[in-house]
């Protein structure tokens, strides 16, 4: 089978398996009935943000759209750091609630949420306002990688943690920033594992 030009997605399976009308979809998606042609002969690359409303107007997760195995980009739902500090006494309906956003290559088998960045304090790894993706079902510590903790003060912060000593420590061209130390009689709680940082232009 000749692939090359090809962009295999999962959108041709889904219009053969539920029978959708080309011109339909187009319509929904306010686009050409050349566009949908196009994606769906794979001759064209699907843009995210338009495999995202085919996503929602199918009722699928966009790795559906995406990839033929569906498999490969993950949906978390955006919320504030205000909400990352109450994640433990958060119901799955309210973070559920949130606005998602989507990622590639991250694990289907992960509990992601999504985290817009503020402050300068990781500005080398994530300038302000980019999204972190943070895997809550990863907590064991890794020398170098990055999580989002939450402080003695119980707000959540993002640091990248360093043993001996044991630190989470800020990433950033700011010296205002200081690490903060794990002590054993109080030591931070890890929300998760920061994955994926990235930064819209």
């Amino acid at each position: 089978m000749d692939t090359e030009g090809k962009w295999p997605n999962g959108l041709t399976a889904l219009i053969e398996r539920r029978g959708i009308n080309q011109a339909e979809l187009a319509r929904a998606l306010n686009t050409s009935r050349q566009n949908v042609g196009r994606w769906v002969k794979q001759t064209r690359k699907i843009p995210l943000d338009v495999a995202e409303k085919i996503a929602e107007h199918l009722k699928v997760p966009v790795s559906e759209v995406l990839y033929t195995d569906g498999g490969g980009v993950v949906s978390a739902p955006l919320i504030s750091w205000v909400s990352a500090s109450r994640l433990t006494e958060m119901s799955i309906d309210q973070v559920e609630d949130a606005p998602r956003v989507t990622a590639p290559d991250l694990s289907a088998s992960g509990e992601w949420i999504a985290l817009r960045v503020q402050g300068d304090s990781m500005d080398r790894i994530s300038p302000p306002e980019s999204i972190i993706f943070v895997n809550l079902r990863e907590k064991a510590l890794v020398p170098n990688a990055c999580y989002v903790i939450a402080d003695e003060d119980g707000n959540a912060t993002y640091k990248r943690y360093r043993p001996d000593p044991q630190r989470f420590e800020p990433v950033s061209v700011n010296d205002a920033h200081q690490p903060i130390f794990v002590r054993e009689d109080q030591s931070p709680s890890v929300l998760g594992r920061v994955r994926k940082s990235i930064l819209s232009l």
